[in-house]
């Protein structure tokens, strides 16, 4: 079974808020293994964790071997102040305080740094981003300093720019990756970096009535171009749902993902672009694809 690369086990997969008061008097040792106990009965025995502010993912890593799974977590993630990542992690306001939050994932056992470079998808606005992305030199600068101190590097990142911005300084890993165009598929494909693209926190929307699912579909659908086109560059690209995100429950959120990435590859559907017109994977060609990229997390994060 392939390990799960994006995960958040603060999240239930339902609501946020209410995932979080279940720990509003600290950490509820029962409720995560649960979701521990989920994965190992699934065969999923290697977790990547995108962290929290809230001490969950700390917890988990010391629960983790019992279930038999490699758990790997940034503890948080960090974000420039003013824009978007308190959900899962503490801001910054200058370099100083940013190298301080890398020193806490060292003290605090940590294995990588995350950081925020973007804004979320906007379901109600076609193409759109809840916030302009971080500057250029901004994302360079957090690359540079978490390499420096000897950490890959985990981005959650969206939008062309963005993404082509945290490859060109060296990211190791591009989580969602949303609204890539060419030139930032080509950059990614050309790297080292992994891009974990989360599918389901988009295809798992429709019929949940929380947006429209003409909307939904649509991102569906251009999302899946964009994955297929990676592919065809050569993109190392890895297995990751968000688990705990909105209707991506925890181990179940991993083989949707598988799903919905094999459809891409071995159905027809999307072929009517000339440029995926003659690109296609058998299933055995796939699964080596992500396995190799799942490797390549394995060993940097």
């Amino acid at each position: 079974m392939f390990g799960e690369c994006h995960a958040h086990l603060i999240m239930d997969g339902e609501n946020y808020r209410k995932a979080v008061a279940v720990h509003a008097n600290g950490v509820q040792e029962e409720d995560l293994r649960t979701k521990l106990a989920g994965y190992a009965a699934r065969g999923i025995c290697f977790v990547r964790d995108g962290g929290d502010s809230h001490g969950i993912s700390a917890r988990a890593l010391q629960l983790a071997g019992e279930y038999g799974i490699t758990y790997r977590t940034p503890l948080f993630a960090i974000h420039k102040r003013g824009h978007y990542g308190g959900i899962v992690g503490f801001p910054f306001d200058t370099w100083k305080e940013y190298e301080q939050l890398v020193g806490r994932v060292r003290a605090e056992g940590g294995h990588f740094i995350k950081i925020m470079c973007s804004g979320i998808l906007d379901f109600r606005r076609r193409g759109a981003l809840t916030e302009p992305p971080v500057e250029r030199e901004d994302i360079r600068e957090m690359i540079h300093i978490a390499h420096e101190e000897g950490f890959s590097v985990m981005a959650h990142v969206n939008g062309a720019k963005a993404v082509l911005d945290a490859v060109e300084a060296g990211v190791d890993s591009v989580e969602h990756g949303n609204f890539m165009d060419e030139d930032a598929l080509q950059a990614l494909a050309e790297s080292d970096a992994v891009w974990v693209p989360t599918y389901v926190t988009i295809t798992n929307l429709i019929g949940s009535g929380r947006f429209e699912d003409t909307a939904i579909a649509g991102l569906v659908q251009e999302q899946g171009e964009r994955i297929r086109r990676g592919f065809e560059l050569g993109a190392r690209i890895a297995l990751g749902s968000d688990a705990g995100a909105f209707r991506v429950p925890h181990g179940e959120g991993l083989l949707d993902e598988y799903r919905e990435i094999r459809r891409l590859m071995l159905e027809a559907g999307g072929k009517e672009k000339e440029s995926f017109a003659q690109f296609h994977l058998t299933e055995e060609e796939l699964d080596g694809r992500l396995a190799e990229a799942e490797e390549q997390i394995r060993r940097k994060f």
